[in-house]
């Protein structure tokens, strides 16, 4: 399958190594392009089909799926571009799956191009689920790229639901929203966030996880630097309801003039929930850099090491 330059690029970053479709192992995958899907497979335990009242996908992954992977990636190549997208994921009682999202946005003027992406997950019993996500901006520095992904998943019991997200820069602003409802006993959620922003992006993130199932844990990991004139806000609520464990974590590093607003807030409505949560701000400590420009390093050269060893 052959893509054009700037959607191949895309794809090549959005995925973090070379994308191809051409695998000796059946892949499922849907490409989206500029509000169009352009390519499309599905497998034999995976199906992805059209959605009928509107635009998006419903993705159905069934109990015999075992470490296969779905890529569900999408690109906008241009300004002028405002893309909306709902995909709905059905992930069967027992079902072991690494799925690959995230979206590049491709512009070279002051123009919008923006991305919404509204995904759901649905977890049945004892499903395992790696979710990737990485956003990428790229062209004019300045140009004016929006992505507001919105992520809500309900976990049944015996569920294990891991997010890995990513956003290293390029996007000018940037709300991103994810809702959890732990339901079933014993069912685990691990979200980790990465974060860059520079000149004068803005970016929000709101976790909200409500814990209703028993002996459930959640686990939540934001790093963030906040670099030019850039400002950040978290926000994470951890809502108790049951015997349970939560906890919230958010580290933030601040360089030039970057700001940045850390709100964990932990809700318990049973003695039994144990919810805890760290935050920290604050510059690149001194002794760090010192430490690398003794090896030769130049001061750029040692904040940007310390800042790719942060994010990693």
């Amino acid at each position: 399958m052959e893509f054009k330059n700037i959607t191949k690029e895309l794809l090549d970053l959005v995925s973090d190594t070379p994308f191809s479709i051409n695998s000796e192992t059946p892949i499922a995958y849907n490409i989206r392009e500029d509000c169009q899907s352009i390519a499309r497979a599905s497998t034999e335990h995976i199906k992805i089909e059209s959605k009928k009242d509107g635009p998006g996908l419903e993705i159905y992954i069934s109990s015999e799926t075992k470490g296969e992977k779905v890529f569900i990636p999408a690109c906008v190549t241009k300004s002028n571009i405002d893309d909306l997208v709902y995909n709905d994921f059905f992930i069967a009682e027992g079902a072991d799956v690494i799925i690959v999202a995230g979206c590049g946005l491709h512009s070279e003027t002051d123009e919008l191009a923006r991305h919404n992406g509204i995904h759901r997950f649905f977890c049945g019993k004892n499903s395992h689920v790696l979710y990737v996500e990485k956003h990428v901006g790229t062209g004019k520095d300045t140009a004016n790229r929006v992505i507001n992904p919105v992520t809500d998943a309900i976990l049944e019991e015996g569920a294990y639901l891991e997010m890995d997200t990513s956003q290293l820069g390029g996007i000018t602003d940037t709300t991103r929203t994810c809702k959890v409802k732990m339901n079933g006993a014993d069912s685990r959620l691990v979200i980790k966030e990465r974060l860059l922003t520079n000149y004068d992006e803005t970016a929000k993130t709101s976790f909200a996880v409500e814990v209703n199932g028993e002996n459930a844990s959640v686990n939540l990991i934001s790093r963030s630097v906040a670099r030019g004139d850039s400002v950040q806000e978290y926000q994470s609520d951890i809502i108790g309801n049951v015997v349970c464990q939560g906890h919230s974590e958010c580290d933030g590093i601040l360089a030039e003039n970057g700001k940045v607003t850390a709100r964990p807030c932990l809700i318990a409505n049973s003695k039994e929930a144990a919810l805890i949560h760290e935050a920290a701000i604050g510059k690149i400590a001194g002794e760090q850099i010192m430490k690398l420009r003794t090896l030769g390093l130049t001061q750029e050269e040692a904040e940007a090491a310390i800042v790719e060893g942060f994010l990693a």
